[in-house]
């Protein structure tokens, strides 16, 4: 499998790792005046806030909110939703923490922002001790670890899968869905032979440029063997595996079976066109579900494994959403408090039962209960074990801002493959 670890100098660089260290020195006051960072002392009670991206789920964060709420009069939650582009919900987490604000308390950080935020001092550091049981996936709990230091618990993960119109295959007469980029083709052919369906979307993802094109765009790269940076941390992303795998997707546009419109598609566009009949298959993440169950019944969708390119099984990218405590935030206590309530078994279950969130327990996806009501969830399994996770970089919004700088041109082709990959490895090596 490709390797997608960002150079050491983003990670572990001496003069971050000297200040985080004297910050955590020096973080001995009381957690209620903030500003401290780093490692403040987890103290102060009373209310707080959650703070997310758009709720998508029809209320159903809020129901759970009400919960602890109604346990938890003194220190109750309010819940603060962000727009639903991680971009935008990153500006607004740094513009709180710029200007040292109390009113984040705990921050849903994408895993990717952990090590940004923590070498920062934005987010506190938190006790592994309490937050951590062995139900919980390995790898999902390593991503909210910046120094071998926890920063963010995470509460959902996430990998890639693909939804597929049953109704439509079915309608073309196709009855196994198809596991390799040769069968998606000819899916989309003969569904488009159908009277209504002539113009129809054959394999969409999130191909706007943003982080969703990051996450789309480094699957077709680590598929083919290619990766950003190699085992000695060094900037590798030229080489001709990489190339194969843009130029693969590069074809995928121009001849028309990921669609046009895809250019400026997010995750919720994408849906829409799913869900109006305008899409046949659906590279998404697994959040999707419950809203598919809602719009369209289980009888006109499905669930499967992305399919194989060129021979190559398909490396989707990891995703996933950590708890993060501000370290600005005036009680911390009852910040951690609600992290291990939030992320506990109860929750987690919770959370896939009304959000299909992916959950941070491996015993949720062989729970018979929920096995029964998502029978997907082997298939997400598998998706999240062969999983590769973007650059974990301190500079990290230099390196995705890099990252979709050469690959947007190139998928509008506009530049050769070899061209936007030799363009990207200059813009990473100045990041060094």
């Amino acid at each position: 499998m490709a390797n997608a670890l960002p150079r050491r100098r983003f990670i572990q660089g001496s003069v971050i790792a000297a200040t985080l260290t004297a910050a955590a020195a020096c973080s001995k006051g009381s957690g209620g005046s903030g500003g401290s960072g780093g490692s403040a002392a987890l103290e102060g009670t009373g209310p707080i806030t959650w703070v997310q991206g758009k709720d998508n789920s029809g209320g159903k964060v809020q129901a759970r909110i009400d919960e602890w709420n109604a346990a938890n009069p003194d220190e109750k939650v309010t819940l603060i939703e962000l727009s639903a582009e991680a971009d935008q919900q990153r500006q607004s987490f740094v513009n709180n923490a710029q200007t040292k604000s109390d009113a984040y308390d705990v921050i849903s950080v994408d895993n990717v922002w952990v090590a940004e935020f923590a070498a920062n001092q934005w987010i506190v550091e938190l006790p592994k001790d309490e937050l951590h049981y062995d139900d919980v996936i390995d790898s999902v709990y390593d991503t909210g670890l910046y120094m071998d230091r926890l920063y963010g618990m995470p509460f959902a993960t996430d990998s890639s899968i693909m939804f597929y119109r049953k109704d439509f295959l079915a309608e073309a007469g196709i009855t196994e869905v198809p596991t390799d980029w040769d069968g998606i083709k000819a899916a989309i052919d003969a569904v488009r032979k159908l009277p209504g369906h002539e113009s129809i979307g054959g394999f969409g993802g999130q191909f706007a440029k943003y982080e969703g094109l990051t996450c789309c765009a480094s699957e077709f790269v680590n598929t083919f063997g290619g990766s950003y940076y190699d085992s000695e941390n060094n900037v590798s992303i030229n080489t001709p595996e990489a190339i194969e795998g843009l130029q693969f997707l590069m074809d995928a546009f121009k001849d028309g079976y990921i669609p046009q419109q895809a250019l400026e598609w997010k995750e919720e566009d994408g849906r829409n066109a799913f869900e109006s009949g305008n899409l046949l298959f659906y590279r998404q993440w697994p959040y999707q579900y419950a809203n598919n169950v809602e719009a369209l019944g289980t009888d006109k969708f499905g669930v499967a494994a992305l399919p194989s390119l060129d021979g190559h099984t398909f490396v989707p990218t990891l995703g996933g959403h950590n708890c993060g405590i501000s370290a600005y935030s005036k009680n911390k206590a009852t910040a951690l408090k609600f992290i291990k309530w939030w992320t506990s078994p109860e929750s987690e279950k919770y959370a896939l039962d009304t959000q299909t969130l992916a959950p941070i327990n491996a015993s949720l996806y062989e729970d018979s209960e929920m096995l029964a009501k998502f029978p997907y969830l082997p298939t997400l399994r598998e998706s999240l074990d062969s999983a590769v996770g973007r650059p974990k970089a301190v500079a990290y919004g230099d390196v995705t801002a890099a990252i979709q700088d050469a690959f947007y041109p190139a998928i509008q082709q506009q530049k050769t493959a070899k061209e936007a990959i030799e363009g990207l490895e200059s813009a990473l090596k100045a990041l060094a």
